[in-house]
This record gives structure tokens, C-alpha cells and sequence, in this order.
């Protein structure tokens, strides 16, 4: 059932409208080419990942109450990225630094029980149990574009409900000027942490404006199911009209703080991951333009890419937050 609502005159579209339920865990047309000589080895590669993807869905989010909802705005009407490629091609270096590695390898993060600290800059600081944030709103399943700074992206409908609800809740002090995202960081769940790619644990933050945006979700499942691990399980931030790598997965702490964190890729390569990291076609990437894509699931290896949009698309909704800024300085 759609529950329609007309908040900031959004028009989305439920995922009847955009693709079968059976796509969500169809297999990519272009494996269908598996045995064919040119591109069998990768393509042998999509195969396994969609495999322990097929073998590792969680299940249900039910008995929560999960509504379909079009508050999130005006995204797109192009077909949804099936559910096997949405779980098994994932940036999660905890669990391993190739595309393939963390869907093999986050069977050993253990989602429940889980605790989210909240402290800082708030009134209220406390710690709340998964199952207490999901009784802070009704759950509305949203479809949002993910853009990787890497050149692909995918159209995924997420659950969960604006990150805002929480803020709220916890009463944020005048001064509270950013808020601070730490991921999990245990050896013990997390085989990967030595890598000594990035300063552990994963630290994200948004400006308190971007964090207090509506399209800013709270996030606990995908195609009506609860994250997978390799997903960022149980509950993570997704925050559309950034690079993915902003939206922290497996989150265990939320800090609204005074100054600009230091974030964990900005720490580790300063000249090429800004704060901001908004979706920018005119600002590329040291070693890569940014100015096209490739859609995830979309017509095999060898497909014309896609011009990237402004804000991923949501120029119309965000852009208003960085007014008068200058997007090649604060990129």
C-alpha cells in the first residue's frame, strides 16, 4: 500500500512503477554472456559475489511496520538496481578492500545485539538500543541514488526514516555546529582493520544543516529487508546527494560537535576526499573525472556511460545549503 503524502511537493515513485518485485533479486542480463570467451573471468566474478549475496539475505524487516512513502523527492524514474548487485558490489573496507570482499567476508559482524551512543553537544545524550530507534517513527522505504566517487552508482529503494527524528529527540545545544558518525571498529568482527588504509574506526560528519536535511536517512534495511551486513548493518546514514563513501555504515556512536570532524578518507588522502564531498561533475577526482558513470546492473561492462548530475540529481532540493559557497574549494 502507498501511503501518499505531499511534504516540500515531492513526487516519487513507488518501485511498481519503476520495476517488478521479481528485479529485485534478478541475475544481470549480461551474465547470460558467463561462458562466452571475452570478459568470462570478470563476469565469472559478478556470478560469485551475487551468489553469497543470494545465500546471505537477512530477511524481512517485519513485523516492522514499513511504509512506502514519497517524502524523499523527486529521484528518478529509472529502474531499480537489482538487489543482488546492491548487496554483493560494496565499499566496505573493513571487510576487505575489493568490490567483491565484503559480501564473502561480513558474515562475521554480529548485528544483534546492538547499541548507538549519542553524546556531546545535545541535552539528551544516551544510548539506544536498535529496537528503541526504530520506535522513534514509522519506517518509509525511499528510493535514492548512491554515486561512488569511483565513476558508478546504483538506484536503491533504503528504509529507514530522516536522521532528523533522532537529532530532535536528543535536543541539540546552540553550538552544536556538526555531527560526528564512528563506525564499529572491532578485530574480532572485523578481519580487516590492519590494512592500514584508513585511521580506524571509520569516521564520518555532516554539517548540521545537511545532517537536519529531510533526504538525510537514518537507515536500517533495503527492498523491504533489513542491510545486509555488507551493507552496513544494522543501521547506517545515507545521505544521496553525496559520495557514498559519507554515508557510514555499522554505525555504533552519533557526536554533535562545535568543529568540523576530521573524517577518515579526508585524514587519509587530504588533496582528493574533501568534507563536503558533494556529487560534482565539475570537480574531479585527481585521478578520475567525475563527470560520467556507470549505473551498476545496467547493460554489462561495456555501457555507454551516463553524464553524472549536480548533487546526484537533487540540486533542487539540497543546493540551497551551499549558496554563495565555492564548490571547487569546499568540494
Amino acid at each position: 500500500m502507498l501511503i501518499k503524502t505531499d511534504r516540500q511537493g515531492f513526487d516519487h515513485p513507488i518501485p511498481s512503477e519503476i520495476a517488478p518485485a521479481a528485479a529485485y533479486a534478478g541475475r544481470r542480463g549480461f551474465l547470460k554472456a558467463l561462458a562466452a570467451g571475452a570478459g568470462g573471468a570478470t563476469l565469472a566474478a559478478w556470478a560469485q559475489r551475487e551468489a553469497f549475496a543470494q545465500v546471505q539475505r537477512p530477511g524481512k524487516l517485519a513485523p516492522l511496520n514499513t511504509i512506502k512513502s514519497n517524502v524523499a523527492g523527486a529521484t528518478t524514474v529509472e529502474k531499480l538496481t537489482p538487489y543482488l548487485d546492491a548487496s554483493s558490489y560494496n565499499n566496505y573496507y573493513e571487510f576487505g578492500t575489493d568490490k567483491s570482499d565484503p559480501v564473502r567476508n561480513a558474515h562475521t559482524l554480529k548485528p544483534t545485539p546492538w547499541t548507538v551512543e549519542v553524546e556531546g553537544l545535545v541535552k539528551k545524550p544516551g544510548k539506544y538500543a536498535l529496537e528503541d530507534l526504530h520506535k522513534l517513527a514509522g519506517l518509509e522505504e525511499r528510493i535514492y541514488r548512491l554515486r561512488c566517487v569511483e565513476g558508478w552508482s546504483m538506484v536503491i529503494p533504503w528504509v529507514g526514516y530522516s536522521f532528523a527524528t533522532l537529532a530532535q529527540r536528543v535536543e541539540p545545544l546552540g553550538n552544536a555546529k556538526y555531527v560526528e558518525f564512528l563506525t564499529l571498529a572491532d578485530p574480532k568482527q572485523m578481519g580487516y582493520l590492519n590494512t592500514r588504509i584508513l585511521d580506524y574506526p571509520y569516521v564520518e560528519g555532516l554539517r548540521m544543516d545537511e545532517a537536519m536535511h529531510p533526504l538525510t536517512l537514518l537507515t536500517f534495511g533495503m527492498y523491504g529487508e533489513v542491510l545486509p551486513n555488507q551493507n552496513g548493518a544494522p543501521v547506517r546514514i545515507v545521505v544521496p546527494w553525496k559520495y557514498g563513501f559519507k554515508s557510514g555504515k555499522s554505525i555504533v556512536k552519533i557526536r554533535f560537535v562545535e568543529r568540523e570532524p576530521k573524517t577518515a578518507w579526508n585524514k587519509s588522502a587530504p588533496g582528493e576526499y574533501g568534507f563536503y564531498s558533494n556529487v560534482n561533475p565539475n570537480v574531479d577526482h585527481p585521478r578520475w573525472s567525475q563527470a560520467t558513470e556507470r549505473r551498476i546492473g545496467e547493460d554489462g561492462l561495456f555501457a555507454k556511460k551516463r553524464k553524472t548530475l549536480m548533487f546526484n540529481g537533487y540540486e533542487a532540493q539540497v543546493g540551497q545549503m551551499y549558496a554563495g559557497m565555492d564548490l571547487k574549494k569546499f568540494y
